[in-house]
């Protein structure tokens, strides 16, 4: 019977982090961040994403174009076409089932922009989250410094 290790040895570059306590400096500095674009798992990646309009993904947009969008208005609107044309595909698949195609195209245009319209909002959407995140953060904080400041009056009494 052999023995072996719980734990495969550290790396070799662990050595370089060994005077760390004592001089913070002593340590490699971090690489720098990756820039343009890379490879991961075989698949090429950019830094620099950029949301691909509809037209370059070859769909035709149902909503105005530009940079002041009422994105509340415009969703809801494609909801409703959507609600419409789902309505129209049940209605035709009832009289007419050979004539389907033309109504699953049309939802699936809707579909794709609805998606894009919910995809051009995530950048403000993780911003808000961050927002939201930072300020629990600060409510937090700010509670427990109350709480210390009550602990410290109860012991001085």
């Amino acid at each position: 019977m052999s023995s072996s290790a719980t734990y495969p040895p550290p790396p070799p570059y662990y050595r370089l982090y060994k005077d760390y306590a004592q001089n913070p400096k002593s340590a490699p500095e971090p690489p720098p961040p990756i820039e343009g674009t890379y490879v991961l798992f075989g698949a090429n990646y950019n830094t620099d994403y950029v949301l691909p309009s509809l037209e370059e993904q070859g769909v035709r947009q149902l909503y105005p174009k530009g940079h002041n969008i009422d994105f509340k208005h415009e969703l809801r609107t494609l909801n409703r076409e959507l609600q419409l044309n789902m309505l129209e595909l049940a209605d035709v698949l009832i009289e007419r089932p050979s004539q389907y195609a033309r109504r699953v195209e049309d939802i699936s245009l809707i579909f794709k922009n609805l998606h894009h319209l919910l995809n051009s909002l995530r950048p403000h959407q993780a911003r808000a989250t961050l927002i939201h995140i930072l300020e629990m953060q600060i409510q937090r904080r700010k509670q427990a410094v109350e709480d210390i400041k009550k602990e410290k009056m109860l012991k001085d009494f």
